[in-house]
């Protein structure tokens, strides 16, 4: 399949091929002809299969066959949960667009920068938003764009839109945009929560789930080394050196052992920086920009991470703490093998983490080999669970889990 047979047209054409789309990927083969139906659609699949362009096609050409001069209002709304994904999505709508007959708008929304130059670019309005919920709704509030137009919405990495802090912001969203319109929701994955929200919003979806064919399956290799939690980073250390890795992406669980570890590595000539969602918009664009450019060899991060950064040729990400659930797995190790790339994903293994991480190869219908390090096999011996109610995280619902789900709830009954 070419992507002229979808239907798209010269202008579209031309951009798909600058940007070295030579065939369509099976999220985008199947997606883009629905979309340009005007029919809903229920999109899963990997991270990395081009799940943007699979809503940016089609939004573009439906667009450009409309505005003749019109004045500007948001017929597109795409949500996405962070910043860097904001930009990310931004830039492919203006590469894909920049042949079209009449420009379009593009207005990209996030917080973590001042609102002023946000609300002075949408005087005049704009034909495409993206945005996160927040930002979006500090400037509906200043009146500086309304919803009222919107045609499409998109949300990107739906699952995460529904994580704490973001479902009261989705609903608010929601009661801004008009009953009649068409939905188009992506993800690499669907937890319930999700799947619910979707079963109340789509109207007849066309549900597209592309599994991972062993051609466009990410070359991943995946390991696990067992270590005790004092040797984590000695261990990183000497697998940078061993590895000979130019670049690797490290994510904990807190800000704090972003920056513990960074200095860590600092003090033994490592050139580190720590990636977490308390630093300004300013500081994460240079971390990111250095990383790209090879001028930063290691990025310590938090999850914020995980979603919606395009590292080309990243070849190493590692878990020097295990991510929270099988899903934010799935998107860690997503940040290596990208576009046809190699990558290798270790898991640092403590012996408190390997029931976890035994879950997380359950839910992910996987085994990975545990590995030893010669002079970082592990001494310690897992701490006995005190509490019988506890069990293992993520074995039953956690508070959070069951505040995911009451948003979920709240937002899904506000359309």
């Amino acid at each position: 399949m070419s992507f002229e047979s979808l239907g798209l047209s010269p202008a579209l054409l031309r951009a798909t091929s600058e940007r070295a789309y030579l065939e369509p990927t099976a999220i985008q083969a199947q997606a883009i002809p629905a979309a340009l139906r005007g029919m809903d659609v229920l999109g899963c699949a990997q991270t990395g299969s081009g799940k943007t362009a699979a809503f940016a096609l089609p939004i573009l050409q439906r667009l450009a066959d409309t505005r003749r001069d019109r004045p500007r209002r948001v017929h597109a709304l795409i949500l996405v949960p962070t910043r860097e994904l904001a930009a990310q999505v931004g830039d492919t709508f203006r590469h894909l667009a920049q042949y079209l007959p009449e420009p379009l708008k593009i207005a990209v929304l996030f917080g973590g920068v001042s609102i002023n130059p946000q609300m002075m670019g949408l005087r005049g309005g704009a034909d495409i938003v993206v945005a996160t919920p927040g930002r979006l709704l500090d400037l509906v509030e200043h009146n500086a764009l309304r919803l009222g137009d919107v045609q499409t919405l998109v949300l990107d990495e739906a699952d995460r839109l529904l994580d704490l802090g973001f479902a009261d912001e989705l609903a608010r969203v929601l009661e801004e945009l008009p009953a009649r319109r068409q939905n188009l929701f992506f993800s690499a994955t669907f937890p319930p929560a999700v799947q619910g929200l979707a079963d109340h919003l789509l109207r007849d979806p066309v549900r597209i789930e592309v599994e991972a064919e062993p051609e466009t399956q990410p070359d991943i290799l995946q390991r696990a080394i067992e270590v005790d939690t004092a040797k984590r980073t000695p261990l990183l250390r000497h697998l940078i050196k061993e590895q000979g890795w130019t670049r690797v992406l490290v994510f904990v669980a807190t800000k704090y052992a972003t920056e513990l570890v960074t200095h860590k590595l600092s003090l033994a000539g490592i050139h580190a920086q720590a990636f977490h969602g308390e630093l300004s918009q300013g500081a994460r664009t240079q971390v990111l920009s250095d990383f790209k450019a090879s001028r930063l060899q290691v990025v310590v991060a938090t999850d914020v991470a995980a979603r919606g950064i395009d590292v080309a040729r990243l070849p190493a990400v590692v878990n020097y703490d295990l991510p929270r659930s099988a899903v934010d797995y799935t998107h860690r190790i997503g940040r290596t093998g990208r576009a046809g790339q190699s990558g290798v994903a270790i898991s640092f293994i403590t012996p408190d983490a390997e029931a976890h991480f035994r879950l997380i190869e359950k839910r992910q219908g996987l085994r990975v080999p545990r590995e030893q390090i010669p002079g970082f096999e592990p001494v310690e011996v897992a701490a006995p669970v005190a509490d019988v109610n506890g069990g293992i995280k993520g074995k039953r619902p956690s508070k959070k889990d069951k505040l995911r789900a009451a948003a979920a709830r709240g937002g899904s009954s506000s359309t």
